[in-house]
């Protein structure tokens, strides 16, 4: 820098986050955590900005701005000539010669960065710095680019260019213009920063909330083989990890609450060619894709580090990192603010509901809540506008920032590849829209032209239904709620639900259905994993070995996906309890499991058969049971979520309930030890009967209204014939419950209710309440109705 001139060329130490207006959010945060966090373990590679004055700068000395200018103005009278207009301000800028002065800083600074690096030529990542991106409102991922592996001056300079014609995409002009940003008034700083070598090991981005629900408690990791573009640009289903935030600085803990493995399909890595292409997309390895990028321990550093990050900034942040091949060593690469979920209100949570169904055609990863309906258009280009119905749903393979124009035009968006941070995921959820991605065939099995529902509202997975389904939208106002003396909890069945309802005002989860977790994610009856070396049926077996690839132990892969379904769970409301109930399948439910007929016989009625506490005794079964507990015993003391607490379905006699908390005992699940309590259900007959002796037994009851009013009244609860004689509200189940209830008190022990009645029969849950119920569990949409009548009630009473 001369004659008080400012410097055309700042190093990223230098920076802080005062300086966006200078460099742009991207480079000032790089600058901010090498500044502020270094000394705190986090690793940034060095690396130099360019300033907006530089860019002015070459505005100027090349006399661009009023050729830009009118070229922009042809917007306002005629929006479809963008991708002519885009173009044009782009070629001005490629062709631009650097003003003497900022081109030497450049050369000079990249000789400086080469020698820190003890390298004639250091191989750099160049990436664009809008000083209006990366606000806590408003995000600009994505719109700029970014040129890897570039190596030397001249093509150092030519990817300055790049960047600086990049700010004329027709994404940005499209973004900005959506939201009023004069173009002229934004400029752009490339950052030069030091390649880490991760086209040797794997690279991705961490959030630190959750993108799907904006639960705050979790950082989600995804990861790929090879450079980050494949995740960012959604070409490659990524491995997906996630974190529980309040347990990760406990020692001895390791909370990685969700481990799932990507396909990871292919990679990008350094091209031998260089110059105009510096990298080239590969097929990854068998052995690549059967394996997860980072083991436990990398996970939970980078987990540590983004709530460092998080902290330091105050606000959810999205966090690009990458993994050096050569030395094994980790390093972040971008941090930004996250601008979806953080922005969210509080106050009220929107829910979608299918109410009528049809054929599911395709499914993949869900990206947001919603429900939506329309035609499918298949594109394999970002501008073929001219054939792009607005309202359509958009199905291509994956999307790019060039996408952006279309995909505001889209009900739904749908593609083949992508997780949940890969480009398609990012846009369609500021946009407000559902997508479905990672659906690996979507663009080969929907038709063009045909009619279809995409639902993102069953959870973790996302589907597209054949033709336009009926569906219903409902506002919950969570403002205001009265406080009941009555505990009001929830009933949840699937990991995916309990983090969608995480907001709701409930004293814990009073029923978590492990039976789900095991049907629906594992898949496999656990006997089948026991007994694999002798299974017999060479269709099952090719499953197993499909499911538990990576595997060893066959069982570690039914404990492993049981432990972290439990774990988010119990995540969702910790330190609340958790009430989890021990599988409570019924034989031909298990018989449908992969591998399951071999090991269930048929029975005539299994509601009343081999199914709860008599199961987990039978040798037929004993040492399946032993990984139910096994899984338990890891979510407890492995991942700290000590709020769990163990519940025996169909318990029948105060022999089998010895025998199970004695078989608890011996798997490492002892009553009382580190807090752990054992509840059991009260859903026979007989535990209303011998309620003062099973308390003796049992911390705590369950009502399981369903059970037991098919058991008092002798009336099959699935009969379509006996329907209108099933009823909880019938005398003989009331009376029932109020003896039970009273009997608990009694002995010092806490009783609740998790049938369905609640849920259904306002004037049921006022009779709970008046006879004395501790807690009532309702399914998660019927929590704040339930809630105001029981708080009706208790005022009424007293």
């Amino acid at each position: 820098m001369s004659g008080g001139q400012p410097a055309f060329v700042r190093w990223f130490e230098d920076l802080g986050e005062d300086d966006v207006p200078t460099v742009g959010g991207k480079n000032a945060s790089l600058g901010e955590m090498i500044a502020s966090l270094g000394d705190r373990g986090i690793r940034v590679p060095g690396g130099f900005a360019t300033t907006a004055a530089a860019y002015r700068s070459l505005l100027r000395e090349n006399d661009l701005r009023d050729p830009m200018r009118k070229l922009l103005e042809k917007l306002e009278e005629d929006e479809e000539s963008l991708p002519e207009v885009g173009r044009s301000v782009r070629r001005l800028l490629r062709r631009a010669e650097f003003p003497g002065r900022l081109e030497e800083e450049v050369r000079s600074a990249y000789r400086e960065l080469s020698d820190r690096y003890d390298t004639k030529n250091a191989d750099v990542a160049v990436r664009s710095s809008a000083t209006a991106e990366d606000l806590p409102t408003a995000s600009f991922a994505g719109q700029q680019e970014t040129v890897l592996n570039v190596v030397g001056e001249e093509d150092l300079l030519d990817a300055c260019r790049e960047c600086f014609a990049s700010l004329f995409t027709d994404r940005a002009i499209s973004y900005r213009r959506s939201r009023d940003f004069d173009h002229l008034q934004v400029a752009l700083s490339v950052g030069v920063q030091k390649m880490v070598r991760s086209d040797l090991a794997g690279a991705g981005v961490m959030f630190t909330i959750d993108t799907e629900t904006g639960f705050p408690r979790v950082v989600v990791i995804n990861a790929a083989w090879g450079l980050g573009e494949t995740v960012v640009q959604g070409s490659v289903n990524p491995d997906e990890y996630q974190v529980f935030k309040p347990l990760l600085e406990r020692e001895g803990l390791r909370p990685i609450v969700g481990k799932s493995l990507g396909d990871k399909a292919n990679k990008v890595i350094y091209s031998s060619k260089g110059g105009t292409s510096p990298t080239k997309t590969v097929q990854t390895s068998q052995k690549e894709r059967a394996a997860f990028v980072l083991d436990d321990d990398e996970i939970l550093r980078l987990a540590r580090w983004g709530m460092i990050i998080e902290d330091h900034y105050g606000r959810p942040m999205d966090i690009e990192w990458a993994k050096d091949g050569r030395t094994g060593e980790i390093f972040i690469v971008q941090a930004r603010p996250e601008t979806v979920q953080s922005q969210k209100e509080a106050g009220a949570l929107r829910t979608f509901r299918l109410t009528e169904r049809g054929d599911r055609l395709v499914e993949g990863l869900s990206i947001g809540d919603g429900v939506a309906a329309g035609e499918i258009v298949i594109a394999e280009r970002p501008d073929e506008t001219d054939r792009f119905r607005e309202g359509a749903v958009l199905v291509t393979g994956l999307t790019d920032p060039d996408w952006v124009p279309l995909m505001e035009r889209a009900s739904a968006i749908v593609t083949d590849h992508g997780g949940r941070t890969s480009h398609a995921a990012i846009v369609s959820r500021e946009l407000g829209i559902p997508a479905v991605v990672g659906t690996g065939d979507a663009t080969r099995s929907l038709a063009e032209g045909s009619p279809v529902t995409v639902s993102c509202a069953e959870g973790e997975t996302g589907y597209v239904y054949d033709g336009v389904l009926e569906f219903e939208t409902s506002e919950v106002d969570l403002s205001n709620l009265p406080e009941t003396e009555t505990a009001i909890m929830m009933i949840v069945a699937t990991p995916a639900a309990a983090f969608h309802w995480w907001r709701l005002p409930v004293a814990g989860i009073g029923l978590a259905r492990m039976e789900f977790i095991i049907g629906n994610e594992i898949r496999i009856h656990p006997s089948a994993l026991v007994n694999y070396d002798t299974l017999e049926d060479e269709e099952a077996r090719r499953a197993v070995e499909r499911l538990t690839a990576g595997y060893d132990d066959k069982r570690e892969y039914f404990v492993e996906h049981l432990a972290r379904g439990i774990a988010r769970i119990a995540a969702s409301q910790y330190p609340q309890p958790v009430i989890l109930r021990l599988s409570d399948l019924k034989s031909n439910e298990y018989a449908d499991l992969i591998g399951g007929r071999a090991f269930e016989q048929p029975e005539a009625n299994p509601m009343l058969g081999f199914r709860g506490a008599a199961r987990y005794l039978s040798p037929r079964y004993r040492e399946a049971f032993g990984l139910e507990c096994r899984a338990i015993e890891r979510v407890r003391g492995e991942m700290g979520l000590n709020n769990v607490v163990v519940m025996v379905p169909f318990c029948r006699t105060l022999d089998e309930a010895d025998r199970v908390v004695e078989m608890l005992e011996e798997h490492g699940l002892r009553r009382g030890e580190d807090g752990l309590q054992v509840y059991v259900m009260c859903e026979v007959p007989s535990n209303v009967v011998l309620a003062d002796e099973f308390a003796e037994r049992f911390d705590g009851f369950s009502i399981g209204s369903n059970d037991l009013t098919q058991l008092i009244l002798g009336v099959d609860r699935d009969s379509e014939e006996l329907a209108e004689l099933f009823d909880e509200r019938d005398p003989a189940v009331v009376r029932s419950i109020r003896l039970v209830i009273e009997r608990a008190h009694r002995a010092g022990r806490p009783i609740g209710i998790c049938g369905q009645a609640p849920s259904d029969h306002p004037g049921f849950a006022a009779t709970l309440v008046e006879a004395g119920i501790d807690s009532i569990s309702l399914n998660p949409d019927r929590v704040v109705d339930v809630l105001r009548t029981v708080a009706e009630h208790e005022q009424a009473g007293r």
